[in-house]
């Protein structure tokens, strides 16, 4: 059974779909869990953010997607690494 675990938290869908995309670019393993909940009308997203990006082996991972996450949320994403 494959263990992931909590990276980092995310703001919204926008960053969450960027990032994605990113991470599958460098072949980062990962999965992205989000907050909503329909029987409560997105009410964690309003309190907790959109979701968090899971990733496995934390060791190895962890520190990679932590420092996309910040070129993405500081603009400094080269837009060659995001395939079309």
């Amino acid at each position: 059974m494959t263990t992931y675990v909590r990276i980092v938290q995310l703001d919204h869908e926008i960053e969450a779909q960027a990032l994605a995309l990113l991470l599958k670019s460098h072949e980062i393993p990962h999965y992205l869990q989000s907050f909503y909940d329909s029987a409560y009308d997105g009410m964690f997203q309003a309190q907790k953010g959109w979701g968090v990006v899971m990733a496995m082996a934390p060791a190895e991972f962890g520190q990679q997607i932590r420092e996309h996450l910040a070129e993405l949320r500081h603009g400094a994403i080269n837009e060659d690494a995001i395939p079309k």
